[in-house]
């Protein structure tokens, strides 16, 4: 049994218009320096979050990024993700922020030392 009134907020969700920005990331990019290997970034269905498949040096991960929304609350106002590294077993959070052609990802939260 489904609830009418839920599933109609659900096919109606669209997701953030900010969310666009990501669009330059979607590919796959070769990474040099300290790390080695590639990204590959793509959209789920539906364009809510982004996923970044990470393939450094052996080490690989899963990123999504979108719009933390929790149930019965509002999304977030920041595109947020977390990453779940398969070799180590450790999940990380990040803020990301793309203003003009900066792309910004803080560790944690927006404005913390890590970046």
């Amino acid at each position: 049994m489904t609830d009418s009134t839920n599933l109609s907020e659900a096919q109606a969700a669209q997701p953030h218009p900010d969310l666009t920005s990501l669009d330059r990331l979607v590919g796959t990019w070769a990474v040099s320096g300290e790390a080695e290997g590639t990204v590959v970034y793509e959209w789920t269905e539906g364009g809510f979050f982004l996923l970044q498949h990470v393939d450094l040096g052996g080490n690989k991960g899963l990123e999504v990024i979108g719009h933390e929304h929790r149930y019965n609350e509002d999304p977030s106002a920041d595109i947020r993700s977390r990453y779940y590294g398969f070799s180590e077993g450790e999940t990380l959070d990040y803020t990301y922020e793309i203003k003009d052609d900066t792309l910004t990802i803080w560790m944690g939260e927006r404005n913390s030392p890590a970046y």
